[in-house]
């Protein structure tokens, strides 16, 4: 037979168990397209601060007011922007950046509801950084994204969201 003592630490442990599935939070996955324009009249990227080593980005500070839409095609329904700061932070050949970004929703389900992306960015490879809040719908977020570049030609990004929030 249990003794009390054993009762109660059984009772606590499924009573945290308990509230820890049932902390109300949601799990939200998301799949959009991040439109970059590097050059012409309507860039979305600038670089405002230029290294002094030209071998590297090392240095370099720019600004970013990227588009979101619901498809690769550039033509595609404009669900939000990607707004934020990106830094050469790697000396090494990599050139990793620096990103911290606000996603914000314009239109949709989440319209009004932002995203604060935080995290590193090397080209060419696949972009994981972590969601680190939110507002709105997704107050209290976290969570991460994956990026993949859609081809070395154009400035389009394929990104799944993966966001736990209340």
């Amino acid at each position: 037979m249990a003794s009390p003592i054993s009762k109660i630490i059984l009772f606590s442990f499924l009573l945290l168990l308990s509230l820890s599935i049932s902390n109300g939070k949601k799990m939200t996955h998301m799949h959009f397209y991040l439109h970059e324009i590097l050059s012409g009249s309507n860039k979305t990227a600038v670089t405002v601060v230029n290294p002094q080593n030209n071998d590297s980005s090392f240095g370099m500070v720019g600004v970013i007011d990227d588009m979101l839409r619901d498809g690769a095609d550039p033509n595609s329904k404009l669900i939000g922007r990607a707004q934020g700061l990106f830094a050469g932070a790697s000396m090494e050949q990599d050139n990793g950046l620096f990103t911290s970004l606000n996603f914000i929703f314009t239109d949709g389900s989440y319209n009004g509801s932002t995203l604060a992306i935080f995290g590193r960015l090397v080209s060419g490879t696949v972009i994981e950084r972590p969601v680190i809040g939110g507002t709105g719908q997704f107050r209290m977020a976290g969570g991460y994204t994956i990026s993949n570049q859609l081809s070395s030609n154009s400035m389009i990004f394929e990104v799944d969201a993966y966001v736990s929030h209340y």
